[in-house]
């Protein structure tokens, strides 16, 4: 059994990624760029740095991508008010750290983003450390962020614990399973054939079977 759990926050602990496909899909019409809601839904969880070109184009990333990510940092900004975590998501918190393991939140996520966040979970007690934006060059699937939570742990015997293709891909990058949730609304076929080695539907049905699932890490 995994003596580490990675958590990943965006999707997995708090319900964000249809604020940030809003978000991106305002910031990219402001831009001039028409792109439907689905499309960008699934580049969800992987980072801006990635995200325009994927979207959009190498040249369009040259030319535009930092306006476009200070754009949709902004819609985002109006938006992360309404952001609520699952239900269940500080119990899975606390059931990994009644349990013994070091639980490392990953996310690449701006520091008062992140900051917001710990407070929505209450997360502080029962975590034993965290990354933002500051400890990445590049966003997932590099397994930059990931690499930084093990480093935090100090122990590379771990678990990832995310809901898209991306944090899956992430995880393997570093040498690490992954279990996935569908509440960031990438299918289970995607997520198993991306790689994780178990599915479940949220946070909620992750802690009722928490002992089996980890066994299974």
């Amino acid at each position: 059994m995994a003596s580490t759990a990675i958590v990943d926050i965006d999707g997995t602990l708090v319900d964000t990624n249809y604020h940030h496909v809003l978000a991106w899909q305002r910031a990219m019409a402001a831009h001039g760029y028409e792109v439907p809601g689905w499309q960008i839904h699934r580049t969800i969880g992987m980072g801006g740095d990635q995200l325009v070109g994927h979207l959009l184009g190498d040249e369009v990333e040259n030319r535009q991508g930092d306006d476009l990510r200070a754009a949709e940092s902004e819609r985002y900004q109006e938006l992360i008010g309404e952001v609520r975590p699952f239900p269940g998501a500080r119990d899975l918190l606390g059931r990994l750290h009644d349990e013994g393991l070091t639980v490392v939140l990953a996310s690449s996520a701006k520091e008062e983003e992140l900051e917001h966040y710990l407070e929505l979970l209450d997360a502080r007690p029962v975590v034993d450390a965290w990354t933002s934006s500051a400890d990445v060059e590049a966003t997932k699937p590099a397994p930059d962020v990931v690499e930084a939570a093990l480093e935090r742990a100090g122990d590379r015997d771990a678990v990832l614990i995310g809901d898209t293709v991306w944090d899956v891909e992430a995880a393997a990058r570093a040498g690490i399973p992954a279990i996935a949730v569908l509440s960031g609304g990438v299918g289970a076929d995607e997520l198993r054939d991306a790689g994780a080695i178990h599915i479940v539907d949220d946070v909620r049905a992750l802690t009722a079977d928490l002992a089996a699932t980890l066994l299974a890490a």
